[in-house]
């Protein structure tokens, strides 16, 4: 802007913007900013066609009578036509009604409810568990079995599962009874999470829930995110390489799931968990397998340190917490445990 101001003189406002390809609008935007004056607003000038202030409200007054409470502007035009009457066009009596906060969707719409996103925090084993439910494949087309699993989020460990021919609220009620029993679960000891299956949210499994001091909370629809240690465990499962294109019957499937249980509870070293075997964490054998484990890399670390380089080597650790859905701001005492 300063070298418009100093070519001006010479050459004159416009000639000077066009050589340097500055806008006047800009330039006089700047002046009057660098003066500290407000930017002019001109009032609009009321058109000649306007309705007058009467005209105005007659308009209103025939769309607010009774006899047209339930009819579009439309309706209304038409109807006041065939009488014989001429207020306004339609699209003024939008105009109107807009100007008085009368124009809305008046008929019933589904309103959804406002669901909100899951945090669920878990520095121990049996504090949230995570349960879900997925098909296996049957013998011939169109035939499935229901796998239920029920998933410590800390621990990762399977603490009930279940095959059966159908999903059903009352066999999801029996699984969860059973494995609390199991786990000896006190009142108000467990939050249990699930996604929104017919079952999940059944009325028998809601009333079991409250009968045994356990919190309940669901996914937000259509929301995998919210559900993650489970539909990461089906993946696992499913992609084992022993996992079959088909379960010849249900007790071939039982039996499949007994071994790959098996297997995940008490040999599967699981990343997420410090490379520890699920049963480890959720038995609380931690500290002994993770001395044992400090004692190997020590001694190797003893006969070659020149193999490792920045530091001793160190066993991966156990994450102190466990999240679903961690927020974004944590409170202090939370930061510091993480």
């Amino acid at each position: 802007m300063n070298a418009v101001e100093e070519l001006r003189p010479r050459v004159g406002t416009a000639p000077a913007c066009r050589a340097l390809g500055v806008p006047r609008a800009t330039l006089y935007r700047q002046r009057r900013r660098a003066r500290g004056l407000p930017r002019p607003v001109r009032p609009r000038p009321r058109p000649a066609r306007a309705l007058s202030g009467e005209e105005r409200q007659a308009v209103l007054a025939a769309l607010h009578a009774e006899r047209f409470t339930d009819k579009a502007p439309a309706e209304i035009y038409a109807t006041l036509l065939d009488e014989g009457t001429y207020l306004c066009s339609m699209r003024t009596m939008y105009r109107v009604l807009s100007e008085e906060d009368e124009v809305r969707e008046r008929r019933d719409q589904l309103r959804h409810p406002q669901y909100h996103k899951p945090e669920l925090l878990a520095t121990g084993p049996n504090q949230v568990w995570s349960w879900d439910i997925t098909r296996l494949l049957g013998p011939v087309k169109w035939s499935y079995f229901h796998l239920y699993v029920i998933l410590d989020i800390f621990s990762r460990y399977a603490v009930g599962w279940m095959v059966a021919q159908r999903e059903s609220a009352t066999l999801a009620e029996r699984l969860i009874a059973e494995t609390c029993e199991k786990e000896r679960i006190r009142r108000g000891q467990l939050t249990i999470h699930a996604d929104r299956g017919t079952s999940m949210t059944s009325k028998p499994v809601a009333l079991l829930l409250a009968d045994l001091g356990v919190t309940k909370t669901h996914s937000r629809p259509h929301v995998s995110d919210d559900n993650p240690y489970s539909e990461a465990q089906f993946k696992t499962l499913k992609y084992r390489p022993e996992f079959p294109e088909r379960f010849g019957s249900i007790e071939d499937a039982r039996a499949f799931c007994r071994t790959f249980f098996r297997w995940y509870n008490t040999e599967h070293h699981h990343t997420g968990i410090g490379l520890l075997t699920p049963e480890t964490v959720q038995r609380g054998h931690v500290d002994r397998v993770t001395t044992a484990r400090k004692e190997v890399l020590l001694t190797a670390y003893q006969h070659h340190p020149e193999r490792f380089v920045r530091r001793p080597p160190a066993p991966p650790a156990v994450p102190p917490a466990v999240w679903i859905n961690q927020p974004k701001q944590l409170p202090a005492s939370m930061e510091a445990l993480h």
